[in-house]
C-alpha cells in the first residue's frame, strides 16, 4: 500500500473515475437503506438495480463533463474540493430530473420519499468523495515524509499572505527534505495563532524553537514589507546559528515552485536594508521622458543602476559611456532584452581624451549626463595620484565643457562623502572636480546654461572592490576575513537606494547645489564581518578567523557625518540635504586646475599631491606617505 501511494507515477483517469463511481453507488444504496429505516419501504430487487444503472449513467455523464477526473489526486487543493461538491449537486440534481420525468412511474417512487434520499444521498456522496481526496493526499504527504531521512527543519518568517504563498510553493516542490514547522512574526495578533496547522511563534522564541525543535532555517522574503521586524528575526538566527534563506517575489518562481537546494542566503545588503524610500516617481519619470541621456561609467556598480532606473522612465535614447569592453557589451544585452522598445547604445569612451568626448556628445547630443566614472580605490590612488587626476578631474573638465558647449539642460556628478576634509588622493581630486562644475555653473548664464548638479554619498554595499564582496571571497575560501582596524565605521547604502536619491536630486537641483544623502546608521566594519560570517552559516573566530591588518593608505577610522545642522540646508525629501561649501570663481578654479594638469604631466608625486593640498587648504593625508607635508606646513 505504501509504494502504491508513495510511487510518483500518476494513475490513470478513468482508474480515477471508476472509483468515484464505485463511491457514488456505495452512497446511492446506505441512502436507500437509511430512508428504509425511517419508516419507507422499499424492497432491493431489480427495481433498485435500474435505479443504480440510471443513477451511474447520469453521474457518471457529470463527472466526464466537469472532468474531475482528471486532476491528480495528491495536489488536490480548495479549488478541486469545491468542483467535486459542484458536480455532485448537478449529478444529483440531474438524476432527481430524469426520474421524475421518466421513471418516477414506472418505478413507483413516491416522489417526497425520493426527495429526501436524494439529498441525504447528496451529503453521502459529496463527502466521501471530498474526504476521499483529502486523505489520499495527506497519506501521500505522510509516507512520504516518513520515507526521508535527516529532513532539515525550517520556519518562514511572516504571517501573511506573501508567508502562505512560501508555504504553498514549498509543498509544490518536488523537493521533501524538510519540515516545515511554523511561522515568526511579532504581530500579536497573529503570535500563538494558526494557519494552515502551522504555529505562529515569536521572533523572541527563535532560540527556543532551535534547542526545542532543532531549526535550521529561517526562510525570508526578498522584498518583505516589514523591515524592522525581518531583522529582529534575522539577528536572532545569527546568534543561534540558524541560516536565513532569500526568496525572490512569487513572480519569478519557476513554474510556481520553490526549490530550497536552489534558494540563495540572505545577504548582508538586506540585512543592512532600511525601510523604503519614497520618491516622487512621477517628476522623475517626467524629467527623462523623452529625453536623450547619457551615463559614464555606466558599466560600473552605479553606473548600471542608473541604467536600469533611467531606462524605466522611457527616454528616447541612453547612451552607455565607458571604457570596460565585456560588462559594457553585457550591460547592453541586457538593457535589450527587457526594454527592446527605447535606444540603447553601447559606447567605448575614454573620458580623459577630450578629442573623444567631443566626438560623441557632438554626434549624440545629449541632454542629460549622469556623470559616474571614476577612479575610486583609495590605497591605489595613493599610489597613483597622476591617474586619479587625469580621470576624476581632467575626465570631469573634459565632459563639464563638451556640456556647456552642446548646451546640455542637465549634469549630475556623482561623488563622495570622502571630498569632505579629503585625508586621500582619491578624495581630495573629487573635490577639486567638484569645484570645477560649481565655478563652470557660476560662470553661466542663470537663464539658459547647463545646470549642474553634485551628489554625494558615502559607501555602497556590494559595489565592485567594495569591502563586502572581498568578505564574500574570504568566507568562502574558509577565512580568514581581514578587517583593517577593530574600531573602523563606515555609513553604507544599497546600491537601487543611492541610484534612486541621485534620480531624486536630480530633479529638484537648480544648478550649482551639492546633494547629501542620509546614510542612517554607521556601522563597525568588524560587526559586518562577523553578520556575513554568520549568514554563511559558520561562528566567527572558531569556524573562519578575523583578521586586523591595519588601516591602509589614505584611511581614516571614522567618515564624517554629513548632515550637521551647521553646514547643511533640508529640502522637501527628507534624505536628501544641501552641503554649504564655498563658492569659488571660475577664472581661479580655472588657473589652479589648468596648473594642477602642468605638474601632473612632471611625473612627480609629491609635487602633484603639494599642488592639490594648495587648492583644497583642508586636505589633511591620513596614513599616507603624504602626511609629511602636513606636518612640515
Amino acid at each position: 500500500m505504501k509504494q502504491i501511494l508513495f510511487c510518483e507515477k500518476v494513475y490513470s483517469r478513468w482508474l480515477i473515475l471508476l472509483i468515484d463511481q464505485l463511491i457514488v453507488s456505495f452512497a446511492l444504496g446506505l441512502s436507500l437503506l437509511i430512508i428504509s429505516r425511517v419508516g419507507y419501504q422499499w424492497v432491493f430487487n431489480s427495481d433498485l438495480l435500474l435505479c443504480l444503472v440510471v443513477y451511474n449513467v447520469v453521474t457518471m455523464t457529470v463527472f466526464i463533463v466537469m472532468r474531475i477526473h482528471t486532476g491528480i489526486i495528491r495536489y488536490s487543493n480548495v479549488a478541486d474540493v469545491f468542483r467535486v461538491f459542484k458536480a455532485v449537486l448537478l449529478a444529483n440534481l440531474a438524476f432527481g430530473t430524469v426520474s421524475y420525468l421518466g421513471a418516477s412511474s414506472y418505478l413507483g417512487l413516491e416522489w417526497p420519499w425520493f426527495m429526501v434520499m436524494l439529498l441525504v444521498n447528496f451529503f453521502i456522496s459529496a463527502s466521501v468523495l471530498i474526504a476521499m481526496r483529502i486523505g489520499v493526499k495527506l497519506l501521500f504527504y505522510e509516507l512520504k515524509a516518513l520515507s526521508m531521512t535527516n529532513r532539515e527543519v525550517l520556519v518562514i518568517f511572516g504571517a501573511d499572505a506573501s508567508a502562505l504563498l512560501i508555504k504553498h510553493g514549498l509543498t509544490a516542490s518536488p523537493e521533501k527534505n524538510f519540515k516545515l514547522l511554523g511561522f515568526i512574526d511579532d504581530n500579536p495578533d497573529r503570535t500563538n495563532k494558526y494557519i494552515e496547522q502551522k504555529k505562529v511563534y515569536h521572533s523572541s522564541c527563535i532560540a527556543t524553537l532551535k534547542e526545542k525543535y532543532g531549526v535550521e532555517k529561517m526562510i525570508v522574503l526578498e522584498d518583505c514589507s516589514d523591515i524592522e521586524g525581518r531583522k529582529r528575526a534575522v539577528e536572532q538566527c545569527m546568534a543561534c546559528g540558524i541560516r536565513v534563506i532569500s526568496v525572490p517575489a512569487s513572480r519569478h518562481w519557476l513554474k510556481g515552485n520553490l526549490r530550497l537546494s536552489q534558494l540563495p542566503d540572505l545577504k548582508i545588503e538586506d540585512l543592512l536594508q532600511r525601510e523604503q524610500i519614497l520618491l516622487d516617481a512621477a517628476h522623475i519619470i517626467a524629467d527623462l521622458q523623452g529625453k536623450r541621456v547619457l551615463i559614464t561609467g555606466a558599466a560600473g556598480s552605479i553606473g548600471s543602476e542608473i541604467v536600469r532606473q533611467v531606462m524605466k522612465c522611457a527616454p528616447e535614447m541612453v547612451l552607455l559611456c565607458d571604457q570596460a569592453e565585456s560588462p559594457l557589451h553585457e550591460l547592453q544585452l541586457e538593457m535589450s532584452d527587457h526594454f527592446p522598445g527605447i535606444s540603447c547604445s553601447a559606447v567605448m569612451l575614454n573620458i580623459q581624451n577630450s578629442g573623444r568626448v567631443k566626438c560623441v556628445f557632438e554626434h549624440y547630443k545629449p541632454q542629460i549626463v549622469f556623470h559616474a566614472a571614476a577612479l575610486k580605490h583609495v590605497p591605489l590612488m595613493e599610489d597613483h595620484p597622476s591617474e586619479a587626476i587625469l580621470t576624476n578631474v581632467l575626465g570631469t573638465k573634459n565632459l563639464a565643457d563638451m556640456a556647456v558647449d552642446i548646451g546640455v539642460e542637465k549634469f549630475v556628478m556623482i561623488s563622495t562623502d570622502k571630498a569632505v576634509r579629503p585625508t586621500n588622493v582619491m578624495g581630495a581630486s573629487k573635490r577639486i572636480a567638484e569645484m570645477y562644475i560649481q565655478s563652470l555653473q557660476n560662470q553661466q548664464s542663470a537663464s539658459n546654461g547647463t545646470r549642474f548638479i553634485t551628489t554625494r554619498f558615502g559607501n555602497v554595499l556590494g559595489s565592485n572592490g567594495s569591502v563586502v564582496p572581498r568578505f564574500k571571497s574570504q568566507i568562502a575560501a574558509g577565512g580568514p576575513v581581514t578587517v583593517t582596524d577593530p574600531e573602523i565605521t563606515r555609513y553604507f547604502m544599497t546600491i537601487p537606494e543611492a541610484v534612486q536619491l541621485v534620480l531624486e536630486a536630480s530633479v529638484m537641483g537648480n544648478g550649482g547645489e551639492i546633494f547629501i544623502f542620509d546614510m542612517g546608521e554607521p556601522v563597525k566594519i568588524a560587526d559586518l564581518a562577523i553578520n556575513m560570517i554568520r549568514l554563511a552559516g559558520y561562528m566567527p573566530h572558531t569556524d573562519i578567523k578575523i583578521v586586523y591588518s591595519g588601516l591602509r593608505p589614505g584611511e581614516k577610522l571614522f567618515e564624517e557625518l554629513l548632515n550637521q545642522r551647521e553646514l547643511v540646508i533640508p529640502t522637501y525629501h527628507e534624505k536628501i540635504k544641501i552641503s554649504k561649501v564655498i563658492d569659488y570663481p571660475y577664472l581661479y578654479v580655472l588657473r589652479q586646475v589648468e596648473e594642477l594638469f602642468v605638474m601632473n604631466a612632471m611625473n612627480d608625486d609629491h609635487a602633484l599631491v603639494k599642488k592639490m593640498k594648495e587648492i583644497i587648504p583642508d586636505y589633511i593625508s591620513a596614513n599616507s606617505p603624504y602626511v609629511e607635508m602636513d606636518v612640515v606646513c
